[in-house]
């Protein structure tokens, strides 16, 4: 097989793996978005899971007027007094637009979307569980993280009929985006009360991400300790609630680059579920019940995240959290690829530079693949005149022809698959690049140098595409088969360049980068290959 076949065939390969990315995300129907809610309706209701004791009463999960805003260096976040939920997330390092001023916003509830992170005390004395959500009260409507100040602890109290005291307390850590909310429940009654922990995330079904060329997801994902990662779209949760018990583990609302999750405390048996109400999806996590005596004390909690797709960040709260950066299933690839790119993008700190040094490391480790490739090719031109003389003797006797040309190949030593695999082999490898420029948060307006201000979109006026385009073409007729294709085979050939170049105008600027820097050190590696095999006789 020469050259020229396995470029139709890699090229082949490639646009099934794109056809295939758009067939999964076809996969996931998409309901219509809902229409706009009204301020404090009891519509919404039934979105507080059932208790382990008893089911929770309806409760409404709109957002009151009693708000307060929260910001710390980098979140600027919006707590609801009524129930205590987190309606608001933005990121102030983390723009809608590169070189903006508008912080990306995470978490919503405005223009008939909801995103929004709930969080409360079911149970048999929970002040969730009744038919009316908790308002808590605060000290302040505004809490700032001030200079020099390492937390920012964010106090809610509430106190029931009964006279026992809940306070719901939200603390921030500068420089992270997970924040730790505790209940700290003071049981004045004169009687044993239970209280359980739950936390879940709430969207709205209908908003969508990715096409055929960023075949990005946005849905939910968990957990648990048999199940290490998994994605539950909103598709999944319309037809089947998710329950599952685990020790640990975790839930999450995913989308591109960014994250918001719920870590529960991995020490303790926890109940994943899923739900949908009113066109809304909810993935989230009850904690064990728990038992508080009259006049003590109890303590629980859960860690919320909304940020970056950090895997570093992500990896301190749960070993697992770090594997929403979904590299598909050539993660073994993909993680080895991301680590080198973050290391040689600390030595030269750019993102476009460190992409062509790994893709020089990348063609170097591959040499030895690629002189073989080459070799077996011109072998098996100079078998070209033995082999037509084969067909010649035996005509359309196929089971005589193969027997014949197995035998002249192990005579000769050649292996008529040994111009191939070295491709199949380094398509994996492009592939599991790909995935690492696509999830990697770290290229979200990441620039390279002149009109290329962000690797992680097109090329804003398809210099790269071209030149990639213009590079196949050179390899191309360096290759001396050309001359001998049937003109058939010769359209196609001619045609490949630019059907590359035209999928390669919708494609992140980084790949293309890669994919150029590719070709050329190719070329390179085609000259200096070709000579040796002249010097051989075999060229």
């Amino acid at each position: 097989m020469d050259s020229q076949r396995n470029l139709i065939l890699i090229g082949l390969l490639f646009v099934s793996f794109l056809l295939w990315q758009q067939w999964t995300l076809d996969q996931a129907p998409q309901a219509e978005t809902p229409a706009a809610q009204t301020v404090a309706t009891a519509d919404k209701a039934n979105d507080v899971p059932q208790s382990a004791a008893k089911s929770a009463a309806p409760a409404g999960a709109t957002i009151s007027d009693r708000l307060i805003q929260v910001q710390t260096d980098t979140l600027k976040l919006t707590i609801d007094a009524t129930g205590g939920d987190v309606v608001y997330a933005a990121l102030p390092e983390h723009k809608v637009e590169q070189g903006g001023d508008e912080a990306l916003t995470i978490l919503e509830n405005e223009n008939g979307f909801t995103y929004i992170a709930q969080s409360g005390l079911i149970g048999l004395n929970g002040p969730h569980a009744s038919g009316q959500r908790p308002v808590y009260q605060a000290q302040a409507a505004n809490y700032t993280l001030q200079d020099g100040q390492d937390t920012l602890v964010v106090p809610l109290t509430f106190t029931d009929a009964n006279g026992v005291k809940f306070e719901k307390r939200y603390t921030f850590t500068r420089g992270h985006y997970d924040v730790r909310v505790d209940y700290l429940v003071h049981n004045t009654s004169d009687a044993a009360i239970q209280v359980q922990m739950y936390s879940q995330l709430k969207q709205s079904i209908g908003k969508s991400e990715g096409s055929m060329m960023m075949p990005t997801y946005r849905g939910g994902a968990y957990s648990t300790a048999d199940t290490r990662y998994e994605k539950y779209a909103f598709d999944k949760m319309e037809k089947n609630n998710l329950a599952e018990a685990t020790q640990g583990g975790w839930i999450a609302m995913l989308q591109h680059y960014f994250v918001s999750a719920w870590v529960p405390s991995a020490d303790s048996t926890n109940d994943i579920y899923s739900n949908v109400v009113s066109g809304d999806a909810i993935i989230g996590v009850k904690q064990p019940a728990v038992q508080i005596a009259p006049g003590a004390e109890q303590t629980l909690g859960a860690t919320l995240y909304v940020g970056p797709k950090n895997q570093e960040a992500l990896s301190a709260l749960s070993p697992t959290l770090n594997l929403v950066v979904d590299y598909g299933w050539l993660w073994f690839i993909a993680q080895p690829l991301h680590s080198l790119l973050m290391f040689l993008q600390s030595l030269v700190s750019n993102w476009g530079v460190a992409i062509i040094l790994m893709t020089l490391i990348i063609r170097g480790f591959m040499y030895p693949l690629t002189k073989a490739q080459y070799t077996s090719m011109a072998k098996m031109r100079k078998l070209q005149p033995k082999l037509a003389d084969l067909k010649e003797r035996f005509g359309d006797d196929r089971q005589r022809m193969s027997q014949a040309m197995m035998e002249l190949y192990q005579k000769e030593k050649v292996n008529p698959m040994g111009g191939c695999l070295p491709l199949l082999l380094q398509f994996p490898i492009f592939i599991a690049f790909y995935w690492v420029l696509l999830e990697s948060v770290e290229l979200r307006h990441a620039p390279f140098f002149g009109w290329i201000t962000d690797l992680s979109v097109k090329d804003p006026y398809y210099v790269l595409p071209v030149l990639m385009g213009i590079s196949m073409f050179a390899m191309q007729k360096m290759q001396p088969t050309m001359a001998t294709m049937d003109p058939m085979q010769q359209k196609i050939m001619q045609y490949m360049p630019v059907m590359f170049t035209v999928f390669f105008l919708w494609f992140p600027s980084g790949l293309v980068l890669y994919w150029l820097v590719g070709n050329l050190v190719a070329i390179a590696q085609q000259l200096f290959i070709y000579r040796s095999l002249e010097k051989q006789g075999l060229k």
